[in-house]
């Protein structure tokens, strides 16, 4: 599985922004994803995860109410909507994809994309 994530870009405070996770390779639907996002100087944080079947299976405190994660199948693609940001969601945004494991550790995932930032001015 390769996944490629875009949609980053620079949001003013209050703003929206949907992310993107597209995925190659057709095993892509028996994949858990995830969201995770680090900050300059900061550790690598889970922000939100999907099951394969398109059940959301959490989201980090922090972006409750604020983000939702989807899938589409039948595009090998993931999405994470984002509403309402603030600047402390400025961070590069990866998402990832399990078979198994805790979904809110990032040391289980086995493949990740490449990171898109997004950056949110006050």
């Amino acid at each position: 599985v390769q996944l490629q994530a875009s949609g980053g870009g620079l949001v003013q405070t209050g703003g929206f922004r949907r992310l993107s996770c597209a995925a190659s390779g057709h095993a892509f639907r028996n994949y858990s994803v995830a969201w995770f996002r680090q900050a300059l100087g900061k550790e690598r944080e889970f922000v939100a995860a999907i099951n394969w079947g398109g059940e959301s299976i959490g989201y980090a405190d922090s972006v409750k109410g604020r983000f939702t994660m989807s899938r589409d199948k039948t595009k090998n693609t993931a999405y994470l909507q984002m509403n309402n940001l603030i600047p402390e969601d400025t961070a590069v945004y990866y998402c990832a994809a399990q078979l198994a494991g805790s979904p809110m550790v990032a040391g289980n995932y086995g493949y990740w994309g490449q990171g898109t930032l997004v950056t949110v001015s006050s």
